[in-house]
């Protein structure tokens, strides 16, 4: 794929699940291969019904986005007002990022970055002050890392059934200045 045209950012609709839970299968695919199999496990989303439930409901009730690249997808993420059901919400208004991910064909393209630019400014549009994220914080650390690389704090850790969690945040407000 060539990289080289502009990424594009969209509000995502439900004709894109298809290619946004093609994108998720691909990420279990990736992490496997890698011998990281602790974040989403090894089998694909599209055959856990539960799942693929859970991405269509963030889906339905939240604010997806997708990043296209020559009309095609190749990342998607989705904002809404507070954490899944395993954690609290914030003390205050807040946006809350999920299931964000990329085409791993095109890692290190910035479409992740991109897509949490993105988020950081549509929080900041809104005028909310918070903007969180959790991730998986098992294994070497590489996406709690991925997270504070893009201006995340790390907050408080968490255990959802023997799944390491870490939440981060940001405040839209002072992400980018010095």
């Amino acid at each position: 794929m060539d990289t080289s045209r502009a990424l594009t950012l969209r509000p995502g609709k439900a004709s894109d699940l298809p290619a946004v839970l093609a994108l998720l299968d691909g990420a279990v695919d990736w992490l496997t291969a890698q011998g990281r199999p602790g974040q989403w496990g090894t089998r694909h989303f599209t055959d856990r019904p539960r799942t693929v439930e859970q991405v269509e409901g963030y889906f339905a009730k939240g604010e997806p986005w997708v990043a296209e690249l020559d009309g095609s997808i190749v990342g998607s993420m989705t904002l809404t007002d507070g954490p899944g059901p395993y954690l609290d919400p914030a003390p205050e208004p807040e946006r809350y990022l999920h299931f964000l991910v990329s085409d791993r064909r095109l890692a290190g393209h910035g479409i992740g970055a991109a897509l949490v630019a993105h988020a950081v400014a549509e929080a900041r549009r809104a005028g909310v002050g918070l903007l969180r994220v959790d991730c998986y914080a098992g294994d070497d650390g590489r996406l709690v890392d991925y997270y504070v690389s893009c201006g995340f704090r790390r907050t408080e850790r968490f255990d959802q059934n023997g799944w390491p969690g870490q939440v981060l945040a940001i405040r839209p407000d002072d992400a980018g200045r010095a």
